[in-house]
């Protein structure tokens, strides 16, 4: 996953390179949100992840987002080639995140939102990857991102070594109905729901994080390293965030946890915008917190459709629940700019805190219902 912001962390060489405008360098993250919700929905549909081996299914689609990626450092331009290849790696990242939860998910039945959690722990952790790269290396842009794609490719081998668990379902038939039926389900709609909310706000925070960062340490004369280095702590604590979630998830219920990671972060992003320009200590503090409570919740959203979910289509419900998220994400990540040159910094990311507020009444909801006792062994 280390592939997703990797033109995101050089685009400042980009711009640099190719006279790129804002506009343009939007769209070098955009374009994977984009590709990514068509792959998914093109697995959903013919039910591949159930179908087909779920660990070939994520090596192949690996190798390809690596191959697409290292196109994009050998091959483009300019910002239509950019585009269509940050189109290309969503597209195949489609066929690994919810393969990976759906192998993952299949050796455990019981603390499962800690094994989980760690899966997307590893995610957030391998996201922030190329700002750690570019706080601690001057190398060329494209070398960074050729690095990227030998990690990606790695990380689709080793899986091939990996089998699936034992409370791994049957590969089940085709199925186009399950589309429909998957939400039919009141307790994986209520998770999905919790699910759509967090998704307003996570990916828009990722992915304009940094730039807050960078644009504030300016004012403030900070050197650009710092803006990288801050990017990839920010981004990264979302690893102890996932880890600390699961393992309270499991004990304490997932309903409980991921309605008060909402209600921490929803309050991170309304209090965020203050810090423009001050501290930098300060300012770090706050965007940890907030990357720390951001994506905590993401996996128990999952677990909580795995185990109300038709067991058989588990990989369907889980790629069309993270398709449907995704989508949203194109909106809120192209809202915050918007805003930002509306109203500054200050007030820009409030856009983002209605998502977590809905999210956490939906999970509430789900909460109070009888399907929850299937949740983490009746653990709500």
């Amino acid at each position: 996953m280390s592939l997703w912001f990797g033109a995101a962390a050089v685009a400042p060489a980009l711009r640099a390179e190719w006279d790129l405008g804002g506009w343009s360098v939007g769209w070098l993250t955009t374009a994977v949100q984009v590709g990514f919700v068509v792959g998914t929905l093109l697995s959903a549909a013919p039910n591949l992840p159930d179908v087909f081996r779920a660990k070939n299914l994520f090596a192949a689609c690996a190798l390809l987002a690596a191959a697409s990626n290292a196109l994009l450092a050998l091959a483009a331009r300019g910002a239509p080639a950019a585009v269509a290849l940050r189109f290309a790696t969503g597209f195949f990242l489609a066929g690994v995140y919810p393969p990976g939860m759906k192998v993952l998910a299949s050796w455990f039945r019981r603390g499962r939102g800690l094994a989980l959690g760690v899966l997307v722990g590893a995610l957030t952790l391998g996201k922030a990857t190329p700002y750690l790269a570019n706080a601690l290396g001057d190398a060329d842009w494209r070398t960074c991102l050729l690095g990227l794609s030998g990690f990606a490719a790695l990380g689709g081998l080793l899986l091939l070594g990996a089998g699936e668990g034992p409370h791994a379902a049957p590969s089940a038939p085709f199925d186009p109905s399950q589309i429909v039926r998957v939400f039919r389900n009141r307790g994986v709609r209520l998770a999905s729901f919790g699910y759509f909310g967090h998704m307003w706000e996570l990916y828009a925070m990722w992915t304009w994080i940094p730039v807050m960062l960078r644009t504030s340490f300016e004012t403030t004369g900070q050197p650009a390293r710092l803006a990288e280095l801050g990017s990839f702590l920010v981004i990264g604590a979302g690893a102890i965030g996932c880890v600390a979630a699961g393992f309270a998830a499991d004990r304490l219920g997932r309903t409980a946890i991921t309605s008060a990671a909402m209600a921490v972060s929803g309050a991170c992003c309304l209090a965020i915008g203050f810090l423009y320009g001050a501290s930098p200590g300060a300012l770090l503090a706050v965007a940890a917190l907030w990357g720390a409570t951001v994506v905590a919740d993401s996996a128990q959203f999952s677990a909580c459709v795995t185990e109300l979910a038709d067991p058989r289509y588990v990989g369907t419900a889980l790629t069309l629940q993270t398709s449907i998220g995704f989508l949203l994400t194109t909106a809120s990540i192209a809202l915050v700019p918007a805003a930002v040159a509306a109203v500054g910094w200050r007030w820009a990311f409030a856009v983002l805190a209605p998502g977590p507020a809905l999210g956490t009444l939906a999970m509430l909801r789900l909460r109070a219902l009888p399907e929850a006792t299937r949740i983490a062994d009746g653990k709500r």
